[in-house]
C-alpha cells in the first residue's frame, strides 16, 4: 500500500516542476518581442533546470524538483531601426533573445508531461479504489 501512495508523491513532484516550467515558458513568450529598456538591457530568456529528488530513505522512488531557473546568455536580436525610441547610437534596437518556436516546443513538452503525470495519479487512484472495493465484497 505504501508503494502505491508513493506514486502520488512522485507524480505530484513532477506536476509541480512542470507547472513551474510552464510559468517560465509563459513569461518568456510574453517578453519575446520586448526591446531593451533605457538601461540598454533586454529581457533574457529563462530556462528551468530539474534535479532528481529522493522520495524515500531507501531511494526506491525518485521525484523531481526545480533546482534553478537560469537566464540564457545568448545575445538578443539586433534590428536596425533608427526611428525606434530605444535605438542605440548606431540605430540598432536590441530585442530579447527568446525564440518563440523553441518556447512553444517547451510548452508542448511541459504540458504533455503535466498531463501524463495527472493521468498517472488518476490511474493510481482508480486502482486504490478498486482494491478497496475488492475488500468489501
Amino acid at each position: 500500500m505504501m508503494s502505491l501512495l508513493r506514486i502520488f508523491h512522485v507524480s505530484g513532484s513532477a506536476v509541480s516542476a512542470q507547472s513551474q516550467r510552464l510559468n517560465t515558458v509563459s513569461s518568456n513568450l510574453a517578453n519575446a518581442d520586448t526591446a531593451a529598456g533605457p538601461d540598454g538591457k533586454s529581457f533574457k530568456a529563462r530556462q528551468v533546470v530539474f534535479q532528481t529528488l529522493p522520495m524515500s530513505d531507501d531511494a526506491s522512488s525518485v521525484g523531481v524538483k526545480v533546482s534553478a531557473v537560469r537566464e540564457d546568455d545568448t545575445p538578443g536580436r539586433r534590428i536596425h531601426d533608427p526611428a525606434h525610441p530605444n535605438a542605440d547610437a548606431e540605430g540598432y534596437v536590441t530585442f530579447s533573445n527568446v525564440n518563440p518556436v523553441e518556447e512553444m516546443v517547451n510548452m508542448i513538452s511541459a504540458s504533455r508531461s503535466y498531463q501524463n503525470n495527472v493521468e498517472v495519479m488518476n490511474t493510481a487512484k482508480s486502482l486504490l479504489l478498486k482494491t478497496l472495493q475488492m475488500g468489501q465484497g
